[in-house]
C-alpha cells in the first residue's frame, strides 16, 4: 500500500461478513468455475457480468415489496430514501442481489471500483438489518471518497483510530483480517450510528470532505501529494 491509510482495488463486505479482495472471473455466469455463493460469483456480480436476479434499487419500495412483511420497513424508509439519493448524487448504485452471488454469511459488498453497493436479499427482509447494512456500505462509499474521488480504487479512514469506541475496534478485530480493520472499525461504528452515514454522505456530495473530516496526517499527506488538496 502506498500509504496506511488507503487499500488499493478492494472490495468492501459488510459488518461481520468479511472482506473479499481481488478475484479474477469469466464472463457471464456460465462461466462460474467455483460454483454459486463462492467469490468466483461474487466477482461475475461485481464486474455486471452475472445480472440475473441483481436488480437496481430505486426505492425502498424496491426491496421491501420483495417480502411480506412490507409495513414494517415504514421505520427506516425516510432515512434509506434520504441516504439512497444522495449516494446516487454521488454516483453510487444499489442493487438487491440473490443469495448465489454471495459466500455463505456475506450480507452486502461495496465495490470501490465500479461504486456500486450488493445487497443480498436473503438478509434484507429484517429492516434493522437493512438499515445497519446500508449506513455500513455508505461509510465504505465516504472512505472512496475521502481518498480524493471514487473514481479511483482508493478508500482513506475518515477518523482517527483513536477516536474509534473500543467496541468497535474489538468487534471488527474478531471479524476481519488484520488489515481490514481500521477501515472495519469505523463502518461498524457507523452501521450503528444514526446519521453518522448519511453526514459524510452528505459531506462527500457537496465537495467538502477534506474540510468538514481533517484528513489523518497520512492521508493529507497523499492527498496532497497527488493534487487533491492545494
Amino acid at each position: 500500500m502506498p500509504f496506511q491509510t488507503t487499500l488499493k482495488n478492494v472490495i468492501i463486505s459488510g459488518a461481520l461478513l468479511g472482506m473479499a479482495h481481488g478475484m479474477s472471473v469469466e464472463a457471464g455466469e456460465d462461466k462460474i468455475t467455483k460454483g454459486y455463493n463462492s467469490m468466483d460469483a461474487m466477482g461475475c456480480m461485481l464486474v455486471r457480468e452475472c445480472k440475473k436476479d441483481v436488480n437496481e434499487v430505486y426505492s425502498l419500495l424496491d426491496i421491501s415489496s420483495q417480502y411480506d412483511n412490507t409495513e414494517e420497513f415504514t421505520s427506516i424508509s425516510h432515512e434509506f430514501n434520504t441516504m439512497l439519493m444522495t449516494m446516487n448524487q454521488i454516483g453510487i448504485k444499489v442493487f438487491l442481489a440473490d443469495q448465489r452471488y454471495f459466500p455463505i454469511g456475506h450480507r452486502g459488498v461495496y465495490h470501490t471500483v465500479s461504486n456500486n453497493v450488493y445487497l443480498n436479499k436473503n438478509y434484507m427482509h429484517e429492516p434493522h438489518v437493512l438499515m445497519q447494512l446500508m449506513r455500513h456500505e455508505g461509510w465504505h462509499a465516504a472512505q472512496d471518497c475521502m481518498a480524493g474521488t471514487i473514481k479511483n480504487s482508493m478508500i482513506a479512514i475518515i477518523k482517527p483510530e483513536e477516536d474509534v469506541p473500543m467496541i468497535w475496534r474489538v468487534l471488527a478485530e474478531r471479524t476481519y483480517p488484520a488489515a481490514a480493520v481500521p477501515w472495519e472499525a469505523e463502518a461498524g461504528w457507523a452501521g450503528r450510528t444514526a446519521n453518522m452515514t448519511q453526514d459524510a454522505l452528505d459531506s462527500c456530495a457537496a465537495g467538502t470532505m477534506w474540510t468538514d473530516y481533517e484528513p489523518t496526517p497520512l492521508t493529507g499527506e497523499w492527498l496532497r501529494e497527488n493534487g487533491y488538496i492545494k
